[in-house]
């Protein structure tokens, strides 16, 4: 008698789990990025990106470009699994700077619907996932790297 897959504990398919799971984060993350696209003239001279965010003592337009870059288009990159642990390494190191700078390590926060989870480092703690993983055979590194 065979077992029941949903209660087998051998994969159904890692690498289109990597896939749906590229998928999905990246659109994610991308709504992010292209928002700030859409309204970066407003954002760039909002007080946040003025005086709060600073990337090494640069603040304004250049860590917001940084923050567009890594949120749109390395998750982009990630979507189509091209260059994905560079890609992921951008996106670490934005979602790092701000779950544990921005938002003070604040991981958990207390709202009026009860305790809420850090967005920011509930993606960050899913790319160290994906970097440690890789893209999986459905991707173009994979393509790329199996004709090299």
């Amino acid at each position: 008698m065979q077992k029941v897959i949903l209660l087998s504990n051998k994969a159904i398919n890692i690498d289109l789990g990597l896939l749906l799971l590229r998928i999905l984060l990246g659109l994610l993350m991308s709504f992010y990025g292209y928002h700030k696209l859409q309204h970066y003239s407003e954002m760039v001279a909002s007080n946040f990106w003025q005086n709060k965010v600073s990337l090494f003592g640069i603040k304004g337009a250049t860590p917001l470009i940084l923050t567009i870059f890594a949120e749109l288009f390395c998750s982009v990159f990630l979507i189509i699994g091209l260059f994905t642990r560079i890609a992921l390494f951008f996106l670490l190191f934005c979602m790092g700077y701000i779950a544990f700078y921005l938002d003070s390590f604040e991981i958990i926060s207390s709202t009026e619907n009860g305790l809420e989870f850090n967005s920011a480092f509930t993606y960050f703690s899913i790319y160290v996932v994906l970097f440690f993983t890789g893209a999986g055979k459905y991707s173009l590194d994979n393509l790329l790297t199996k004709n090299a």
